[in-house]
């Protein structure tokens, strides 16, 4: 049997010649790298893009407030452009891009979760020079509805001062300098401020935002009224001398200057403007660099030991036992949960503007400070459902109905240690700006008893009508399928308040309204003990159904 020939391998000497022999495949061609400014751009237009699919809700939303910006902003334009040629023209304008500068300053310190995306902590761990990212953040930073808004009244308002060639020409270069400037402004800031505006202190700016809106509202209000009443647009004149040389509103200036011929003057608001805005992106590149080799404030404080938290200080001051501990817990809430702080400073807030701004414009009467009295009086109800699960350990301290009336009596004792103060404060207020001094005894008494009444039927609705108020959500107050609960406890109480108090109003209006006036101050003692004896009452009332309903209670106000 033959056996078939052994096939020689190839000598390595001729396989090293054969791989010498093959050239190598070229490497592919790289891609040449986008500029950092159209990668941030183009994130901007996907994120926007992205954040519309699967959701109908926000698809209606986002177009909604596009076209209602965009309507508004074609008015605005619209009217800004009929002022041309009048004689104040030009003190609306600066006025208005000096006010659109201020809001575009604040809004990240009110409104930080508006563009998130954008936050630069999140770009720490990125090989990223701070320059480029700044100029691709600034870039990114003009997508967006804000920026076309600001554009449209931009543009409105140097058509409204341009007037010549020179005008002209400064009008072209004036509308982008002042969309730039409101948005340097506020990226700078939102960058000096992202350590708060991602803590616990920025989500409370963002739940006060709502009251600061309508506090300024307020101020717009009487203000607009008092300019109307008084010489109108002429008494704004010195003010608009002065902000006319403050940028960004000093490129609004420079177009009016133009138009006028003061070339010189014109020059040196725009150098003044350029300088503004070289000067914020370099603060802004200061804030970055800082931002991204600094560590993170939080973990330094973790890491350092905590400080002794005894009950010295002005917590000493607080009686002793069960009733201080309760009273520091119900005041601690007040200063670091930021939905019970919200619904304070709102109370505090607009019981006290509603008085003394109708005061003001001559409307008002003394007896208003029942409606501050009022607003406090409010935050008794559900005192059980700011503890939210939690209450389950002021549940376990609870067994007897003697326990409830400590705990109920020890909450409305730290309700009434900042609203007796604060009611007494409203009604020196409002007397001193009306001047009806005789009768702040009476409207003092009548406020008080009207706190006292308050107090009697949020203890009440405490116990009946609990409810959970949810911890997720800025402008969510109530769990879902409790807001009847929630409603009937408020207006029930506030009607029963309105009975209980009833014999005090009576009287009030008798004295008032007779030739009692001179004994009119018997109300204030009288008020006093009238409060002082509704709340015990409502107290008395409230604890064995407190004592009695402890596990429904937990169920109600754990729901959120």
């Amino acid at each position: 049997m033959t056996t078939p020939a052994a096939t020689p391998s190839p000598s390595p000497a001729a396989t090293a010649g054969a791989a010498r022999a093959t050239p190598a495949p070229a490497p592919a061609p790289r891609a040449a790298p986008l500029p950092l400014t159209r990668i941030f751009v183009g994130l901007k237009l996907a994120l926007l893009r992205n954040g519309l699919k699967g959701s109908s809700k926000r698809k209606a939303v986002y177009f909604t407030t596009l076209a209602f910006a965009l309507l508004v902003g074609f008015f605005v334009t619209l009217g800004l452009s009929l002022l041309h040629g009048n004689t104040h023209a030009g003190t609306v304008v600066v006025l208005l891009a000096a006010i659109l500068a201020l809001g575009w300053t604040f809004m990240p310190l009110f409104f930080p979760t508006g563009d998130e995306t954008l936050d630069p902590s999140r770009l720490v761990m990125l090989p990223l020079r701070p320059r480029p990212l700044v100029r691709a953040l600034l870039a990114s930073s003009l997508v967006g509805i804000g920026p076309l808004f600001t554009l449209c009244l931009a543009v409105g308002s140097v058509v409204a001062v341009a007037r010549g060639a020179a005008g002209a020409v400064a009008a072209v270069v004036a509308a982008p300098l002042l969309v730039l400037g409101c948005v340097t402004l506020a990226r700078a800031v939102a960058t000096a401020n992202v350590r708060l505006l991602t803590s616990r202190k920025g989500r409370d700016l963002a739940l006060l935002s709502g009251l600061l809106i309508a506090v300024g509202a307020q101020l717009a209000n009487f203000a607009s009224q008092r300019l109307f009443e008084t010489g109108g647009l002429s008494r704004l004149e010195p003010v608009e001398a002065v902000v006319r040389w403050l940028p960004p509103a000093t490129a609004v200036g420079m177009v009016d200057s133009a138009s006028e011929g003061a070339y010189g003057v014109a020059a040196a608001q725009l150098a003044l403007t350029l300088a503004a805005l070289a000067g914020l992106l370099w603060f802004w590149e200061r804030s970055l660099t800082k931002l991204m080799v600094t560590p993170d404030g939080s973990t330094i404080t973790a890491a350092t030991p905590a400080k002794d938290r005894g009950a010295g200080g002005v917590w000493s001051l607080l009686p002793a036992g069960r009733t201080g501990a309760v009273m520091q817990r119900t005041l601690r809430y007040v200063v670091r949960d930021p939905k019970t702080k919200a619904s304070w400073v709102t109370a505090l807030a607009v019981g006290l503007i509603v008085p003394v701004f109708n005061a003001l414009q001559g409307t008002g009467s003394v007896y208003l400070a029942c409606f501050g009295a009022g607003m406090l009086g409010v935050q008794m109800y559900n005192q059980f459902g700011q503890d939210t699960s939690a209450f389950w350990m002021v549940a376990q301290t609870i067994s007897t109905r003697r326990d409830a009336y400590v705990e109920l009596r020890a909450r409305a004792a730290a309700l009434a240690l900042v609203t007796v103060p604060y009611t007494v404060l409203v009604s020196v207020v409002t007397a001193a700006v009306i001047g009806e001094w005789h009768s702040f005894p009476a409207a003092l008494g009548l406020s008080l008893a009207l706190l006292g009444s308050m107090l009697c039927t949020g203890a009440v609705a405490s116990a009946r009508f609990p409810y959970s108020i949810p911890s997720d959500g800025a402008f969510k107050n109530v769990a879902p399928g409790q807001a009847g609960l929630a409603w009937a406890g408020i207006f029930a109480g506030l009607f029963a308040s309105s009975v209980i108090c009833a014999p005090v109003i009576v009287l009030t209006v008798w004295l008032n309204t007779g030739a009692h006036q001179d004994v009119s101050w018997i109300l204030l003692p009288l008020g006093v003990a009238w409060g002082a004896l509704a709340t015990w009452c409502g107290l008395r009332l409230a604890a064995p159904t407190v004592a009695r309903k402890l596990p429904e209670i937990l169920l109600a106000v754990s729901k959120g």
